[in-house]
């Protein structure tokens, strides 16, 4: 049993590793800590590494969109020092002010930066559940709560971040950018031919209807990000809704 479940680790950091390594991108920049990659004129993937104790280190995806010099993150660096470096470069080398940072879920490949953000006087918004959670784990909270859904403004572009249901964890959203056709869809979205990965939280039960309600909602999109691994199209919900599908 003990050496099923480390091979099945093993297998998982492999596979992270693999996708992030074979991915063919514009890379905006790069550092040993992170890498943005440009996937339109306006939106990028955010990438850092972090090292956990059961999947070894893990490549974590993040967000941003730019708009007319204002800017919004989705999902913080992995760790302080990263989200720094993120800031740094989003101030310095692109001339934007950042307006938001967006938490998908309680998890701390999503918020271990939110110090960072909220040091520099920029507003983070989540899931009210994620706000309790984050709590309960005595770590930084973001500061705006939720219900269902929220919209901000970017530099004239609407950005909706919505709750769709239970999935990777009870309060994990997407953020829809309609200009783009895009969605942010955290670790609730698999890449392809990715394992199920982390399960401590989920909800294995409602996790294909949650993801098939994101399809139903946006029959448009053109681009999907998950939280680890390469993005894609509309095939990564097919994917990810075929992966929970009850047996």
């Amino acid at each position: 049993m003990w050496i099923k479940k480390t091979y099945t680790l093993i297998v998982v950091a492999v596979f992270f590793q693999l996708q992030c390594k074979s991915q063919k991108t514009d890379v905006a920049y790069k550092s040993e800590s992170l890498k943005v990659i440009s996937i339109s004129e306006n939106s990028y993937v955010h990438i850092s590494y972090l090292n956990t104790n059961d999947f070894g280190t893990v490549a974590c995806n993040g967000m941003i969109y730019l708009k007319n010099k204002e800017a919004v993150i989705f999902d913080t660096p992995s760790d302080l020092a990263a989200s720094e470096e993120l800031l740094k470069w989003l101030t310095d080398a692109k001339k934007v002010k950042v307006k938001a940072i967006v938490v998908n879920h309680f998890h701390v490949d999503c918020l271990a930066g939110l110090n960072t953000f909220h040091q520099a006087e920029i507003a983070s918004y989540a899931n009210t559940r994620t706000i309790a959670l984050a709590m309960k784990d005595s770590v930084t909270a973001p500061q705006i709560g939720f219900e269902m859904q929220n919209e901000l403004n970017i530099g004239g572009e609407r950005i909706i971040n919505r709750h769709f249901g239970e999935a990777h964890t009870e309060d994990n959203i997407i953020s829809y950018i309609p200009s783009e056709e895009l969605i942010f869809g955290g670790c609730m979205i698999k890449s392809l031919n990715a394992p199920k990965g982390n399960l401590e939280d989920a909800n294995t039960d409602t996790w294909s209807k949650t993801v098939q309600n994101i399809k139903d909602n946006y029959p448009n999109l053109k681009v999907v990000v998950p939280g680890h691994g390469k993005y894609g199209s509309t095939e990564l919900l097919d994917y990810t809704i075929e992966l929970f599908k009850p047996n």
